[in-house]
């Protein structure tokens, strides 16, 4: 077990990186910061030159990979870093440094179990992405077709655990400090980190997530996920289909092959709702550097994601919550979006439905009355955390990914197309969903499927009751007889007395019958 000191120790060499740009000012300021937490912040910074223009990003990249995972897992959190730290954070895209490839192919070696010349008839020394936690590599496998290979950096598992160590300690010191810390839950917070981090350690795990969403995206065929190979993929090493496109992020060389940017947008968007919304499993990490154009028959292009390892899960109940609360806001509808808040208990009932509706109002209408180009989820979503503490809203994990998700996916559209809007491109998917999933037909059809289900349970119902009740055997029935009070007379000996007598008066009794 680490010691209190070696987790001061650590965060003490963060701190100090972190007050070297400028990240800690927020911290100092925020009046519901706790007074130890400050005082730490202000010893930090001391003799450092402070930058006037904080870099959040910069400074989780200079102390490390498990850093920069953690200012992505908290750039879904401006309730807890503010909305400045937050879109500083969206930055972070994992790009460091490579590892020669000398170590590179040894971990492949040993990742794969055996030599990869076995599996490619070449590999590319020089890596096309090296991010927190892996390598990327292009690939031509034996057989000639062109694969990415994604290597587990070496060292990294340890480092991470290191780190995430430290991350709950310092999350269970700062809960112990306050009500509100407790309130916002910064060792959920890092228990979901810690959870996104060993999936993302298991290349096994991304393989999977990439399949599950080929699968469930079916009905979106402009929406491209690169198919795994699976004989060249183990826990560290993963194999996929190589992507031969324009990267979104980069604007002049999509205009000069001849994309329609705007719907490029659009099949953006609507993808993401179709994962979020209609199948509750979304891609979690949806930043410019992993989606790619790719040509299409109609000339506009297509969308591939690549890049698997966060992955985001939503249940058909909060789904349907989270639709109704979208469609609300984008209609005006605000009582009916403070109901779905109490019903799914994301608001203590001791509050007033009416008074959170009316917050909701506050939050929604200026936005309703901007142009459209102006109109942003991103300020939607800020706005409403800024009432969360009026309400004593607790943090929900389940969403922290999505809202995450919703920022990013606006920010790219709007790259794409800067008159684009998430609530105006995303009113007929969700008002569709709604009536399919909400609609007359579906409640009969959730009705009767809830009903069949019951009676197909009822034969095992009857044979549990048979087995409590057994049928009577061979013995036959019982003669009735008269309830007998018993009663307690005291001590073993006078249980004894009474036996005695009793019997002496069976036996006299009979003796008289039969004479």
């Amino acid at each position: 077990m680490t010691s209190s000191v070696t987790h001061v120790w650590r965060l003490l060499k963060w701190g100090r990186i972190l007050a070297r740009h400028g990240a800690l000012r927020g911290i100092e300021r925020d009046p519901n910061t706790p007074a130890p937490v400050r005082r730490l912040a202000r010893i930090a910074r001391l003799g450092a030159r402070v930058p006037a223009v904080p870099r959040y990003a910069d400074a989780f990249q200079a102390i490390g990979p498990a850093a920069i995972k953690l200012g992505q897992s908290l750039a879904t959190r401006p309730d807890l870093v503010g909305d400045e730290a937050t879109h500083d954070l969206l930055r972070l895209q994992d790009q460091l440094p490579a590892v020669p490839y000398a170590t590179i192919h040894e971990a492949m070696r040993l990742g794969l179990g055996r030599d990869p010349a076995l599996l490619f008839s070449s590999i590319e020394e020089t890596p096309v992405g090296a991010a927190s936690i892996a390598q990327v590599h292009r690939a031509v496998t034996t057989d000639g077709r062109q694969v990415a290979v994604k290597v587990l950096r070496p060292g990294v598992e340890e480092e991470f655990t290191r780190a995430i160590d430290t991350y709950q300690w310092a999350a269970a010191q700062l809960e112990a400090m306050s009500p509100e810390a407790r309130r916002l839950r910064p060792r959920l917070t890092i228990e979901n980190f810690r959870r996104w981090t060993l999936r993302e350690l298991n290349f096994r795990r991304e393989a999977a997530s990439a399949s599950e969403l080929a699968e469930s995206m079916t009905a979106e065929p402009e929406f491209v996920i690169p198919k795994v190979d699976w004989a060249r993929s183990t826990a560290k090493v993963l194999t996929i289909e190589w992507i031969d496109g324009i990267k979104l992020s980069d604007r002049p060389a999509l205009i000069a092959a001849g994309y329609d940017l705007p719907k490029l947008a659009q099949t953006l968007i609507r993808a993401f709702l179709r994962q979020a919304i209609a199948e509750g499993f979304f891609h979690a990490d949806m930043h410019q550097g992993n989606l790619f154009a790719l040509p299409s028959a109609d000339g506009q292009g297509r969308i591939a994601a690549i890049d698997f390892g966060i992955m985001g899960r939503i249940d058909r109940r909060a789904r349907v919550w989270l639709a109704e609360i979208l469609y609300g806001l984008i209609t005006g509808n605000y009582k009916r979006v403070a109901e779905i808040h109490f019903e799914a208990g994301y608001v203590p009932a001791h509050h007033n439905v009416a008074e959170f509706a009316t917050a909701l109002r506050a939050v929604g209408e200026p936005m309703r009355g901007l142009p459209v180009k102006d109109m942003s989820i991103g300020m939607m979503l800020d706005s409403l955390f800024s009432i969360t503490r009026d309400f004593d809203m607790v943090t929900q994990p389940h969403l922290l990914l999505l809202q995450k998700t919703m920022v990013m996916v606006e920010g790219v559209a709007t790259s794409l197309d800067p008159d684009i809007n998430l609530w105006d491109s995303a009113a007929p998917f969700v008002r569709e969903w709604i009536r399919t999933e909400l609609g007359p037909e579906a409640a009969i059809a959730d009705r009767l499927i809830l009903d069949l289900r019951t009676l197909a349970r009822l034969p095992d119902l009857v044979r549990r009751i048979e087995a409590h009740y057994p049928a009577p055997g061979g013995e036959p029935p019982a003669l009735p007889m008269k309830e007998v009070e018993v009663v307690r007379l005291g001590g073993s000996w006078r249980y004894a007395v009474v036996a005695g007598l009793s019997a002496a008066a069976g036996v006299a009794a009979t003796f008289g019958l039969l004479h």
